[in-house]
């Protein structure tokens, strides 16, 4: 099998709001958006032109967000430059620090934060020396 990609999708309670924190948090621009008869948004985003999308909940087709099901099971993994001026970034748009920037046992300067759909969010970059 070759795979030419892979490319997250986070189900969130309202796509509008998730949008305008992406934008903010991570300088995430819209590539595209759709929407359904429904008024469900399914929208295209790009941090530093790494795509992923943003989906409104529809429990029907049993997507549900972190809200809905109490938690999460993905973490995404945003390596940067400055963590430490990203992980600060998201905070100031409303993200919730889970645990600050600083150096890790596993080679990384990482924290981890919570956007405000629930999705965890782990910034980073490699320590060197």
């Amino acid at each position: 099998m070759a795979a030419s990609s892979l490319t997250p999708m986070l189900t969130v309670k309202d796509a509008g709001a998730a949008i305008a924190f992406y934008r903010n948090a991570f300088g995430a621009v819209e590539e595209s958006r759709l929407t359904a008869p429904t008024g469900q948004v399914v929208a295209e985003l790009a941090i530093d032109g790494l795509p992923f999308f943003v989906v409104d909940e529809n429990p029907a087709a049993l997507n549900l967000s972190p809200s809905s099901l109490d938690g999460t099971t993905v973490r995404m993994n945003l390596i940067v430059d400055d963590p430490d001026a990203v992980a600060a970034r998201a905070v100031g748009a409303g993200a919730s620090e889970i645990f600050a920037v600083a150096d890790q046992p596993y080679g990384l300067r990482q924290g981890r934060i919570s956007d405000p759909d629930g999705h965890h969010w782990l910034i980073g970059k490699p320590l060197v020396g």
